[in-house]
């Protein structure tokens, strides 16, 4: 008897759960301003490419945010929600930032301050808790992520505190000054630098929680996994307590974002309990 009690409560709360699970609803909101109306009418590049889709539960409340900036050197790409951040119990923001040659740093980087300052400013009308805001970004949005994060001067415009970020989870992004930033100056891809143009020229302990993810460091853009490690090493010596550094043997530039958005999630798992 005992048995069949047990059999039944099981049974109980694995329905109630996949009832919970059935009614949660997403809803996208695609093409949203995130620039103001002067701006937009002052530039149409602006009107063209300053836009976000926002992918919600639109029946739950308190859920977490990820901010997503694709990747394409800063020289290309478009919006998207990944695929496996979807029917997670979170909203995702998914980002169009300007692009060179049609502009110049650091255009595409105040871009995405004011698409994160238009996430904290706008995600609790739809339910979202501004405190459980996640920035994360690959390649060219993994560099947009950490410069947003760690410069606070970008966000400080919009009377925002970069540290009230929940986390940073750049993937595969130049910690270094960016390559294409390099180009614009004249500066070959081979050259190094770390200037007011570098997260690395930012490292402080009073940052944002970070994890930094890259592929393999055999497979990976040329030095992306070392100045990823340096990154994590100079945040531990300048004290920061929350920085990991995560290195996916057996996948390259391209392929590591899978497996990284995976890793995204586990990471986030706290913050539904808050």
């Amino acid at each position: 008897m005992k048995q069949i009690l047990s059999i039944m409560l099981i049974l109980m709360i694995s329905a109630t759960v996949n009832l919970t699970h059935a009614q949660t609803t997403y809803k996208t909101a695609k093409d949203i301003s995130y620039r103001s109306a002067d701006e937009q009418n002052s530039d149409d590049y602006i009107a063209e490419r300053c836009k976000l889709d926002l992918y919600y539960p639109e029946n739950q409340t308190n859920f977490i945010t990820v901010v997503w900036f694709h990747g394409g050197g800063l020289t290309g790409g478009e919006k998207f929600i990944p695929e496996k951040l979807k029917e997670q119990g979170i909203a995702v923001v998914a980002v169009n930032y300007r692009l060179y040659p049609k502009v110049k740093c650091p255009v595409y980087i105040e871009d995405a301050a004011a698409a994160v300052a238009w996430t904290f400013n706008n995600i609790e009308k739809y339910g979202g808790n501004k405190e459980k805001i996640v920035v994360s970004g690959h390649s060219a949005g993994g560099y947009l992520t950490s410069m947003i994060g760690l410069d606070k001067h970008y966000l400080a415009k919009y009377s925002i505190d970069a540290n009230d970020i929940a986390m940073l989870i750049p993937f595969s992004g130049h910690t270094i000054t960016h390559f294409t930033v390099r180009e614009e100056r004249g500066i070959p891809g081979t050259q190094p630098i770390v200037d007011e143009l570098a997260p690395l020229y930012f490292v402080r302990p009073d940052a944002p929680p970070l994890v930094l993810i890259t592929g393999d460091r055999e497979l990976e853009m040329l030095g992306r996994y070392e100045e990823n490690a340096y990154m994590y090493r100079m945040m531990k010596v300048a004290g920061h307590p929350q920085t990991k550094l995560l290195e996916l043997d057996g996948f390259d530039h391209g392929g590591m974002a899978s497996p990284a958005l995976e890793i995204l999630l586990k990471e986030i798992k706290p913050l539904k309990k808050q």
